[in-house]
């Protein structure tokens, strides 16, 4: 394995902050323990493991944690057309990401765990436990050397997903990633629009009015850096569409209603809309212009028709 503080050094360049994280993941790792990445969607929990097993340079099988992930999806099926002529012989077995993972001794990686069948997710309890998995008319496969699970979950609030048992988490070790610090935010969409010329300042706004939109007293869910990311490459574009300055109001509201409004949720019972408590966030930060104060209705997007009809 590579030196701890080389490797780190080399994480560094590929995953903005997160050194604690890092660390983390590396220790238990190391310590040949399964690990279970938990925190809101775009805290760069699948950038970090991707980095992570790059720097290991190990062996990575990437699986989409949905309710369509069944166990035979997961572990492997035999061709049923080949079945017809040779009959289950293990060499027309197909393997899925868990036996590929499994016989290579790579790093099996779970998107959105807490999103899996319960069937699928006890296939899982069984190989953590044993490092083994019996599979009908295929046998026994054993777990090569180096073979660990790492699993991603968001908040067992979001939509759609469902707790996970006292049976998992007493075989994984947990690292809790909440969002990154405004500064790492801000690094993370400046490596995304590097050559765009956007300014500095108009950069910290942006993360700002993201940021905002996790604190807002009519907002369930704001924004991750995602949003940021987006709202500051829609508007560098919207900017030299419309051959206007990025600081154009116009330019800044359309950007940032058009990244964010569907990355947020209101809270039940608000009378007020997506839109309006984004372009009211992008008010307080960038500042209000001569129009604004009309009791914080939204703009119409530039070149609307707004006349009655």
């Amino acid at each position: 394995m590579t030196k701890s503080s080389s490797l780190r050094a080399a994480l560094s360049t590929q995953v903005v902050g997160r050194t604690r994280e890092v660390e983390l993941v590396l220790a238990a790792l190391a310590a040949d323990r399964h690990v279970l990445l938990e925190g809101p969607p775009g805290t760069g929990k699948s950038t970090l493991l991707r980095a992570v097993a790059h720097g290991l340079g190990i062996g990575f099988e990437f699986v989409e944690g949905n309710a369509e992930l069944t166990p035979a999806r997961l572990v492997g099926h035999f061709d049923p057309a080949r079945v017809l002529n040779d009959g289950y012989d293990p060499s027309i077995f197909v393997d899925g990401a868990l036996v590929s993972a499994m016989r290579d001794g790579s790093l099996l990686y779970i998107e959105e765990i807490n999103r899996i069948p319960e069937e699928t997710l006890n296939v899982l309890i069984t190989v953590m436990s044993e490092g083994e998995l019996n599979v009908p008319r295929l046998g026994r496969v054993v777990a090569a050397h180096g073979f660990r699970m790492v699993a991603a979950m968001n908040p067992f609030d979001a939509v759609g997903t469902a707790r996970i048992s006292s049976a998992v988490y007493d075989r994984v070790c947990r690292v809790s990633m909440s969002y990154q610090s405004a500064a790492d935010e801000i690094a993370i969409v400046r490596r995304n629009t590097e050559g765009s010329g956007v300014s500095d300042s108009w950069l910290e706004k942006a993360v700002a009015v993201v940021r905002r939109t996790r604190s807002h007293a009519d907002l369930r869910v704001g924004s991750s850096v995602r949003g940021a990311v987006d709202f500051a490459k829609v508007a560098v574009s919207l900017a030299e569409l419309r051959e206007a300055n990025i600081e154009n109001p116009s330019v800044g509201v359309d950007s940032a209603l058009v990244a964010l409004s569907g990355r947020v949720r209101v809270r039940e019972g608000s009378v007020r809309t997506a839109e309006e408590i984004v372009t009211e966030i992008w008010q307080d930060v960038f500042g209000r212009t001569e129009g604004d104060a009309n009791g914080g209705k939204v703009m119409a997007p530039t070149g609307a028709d707004t006349t009655s009809r």
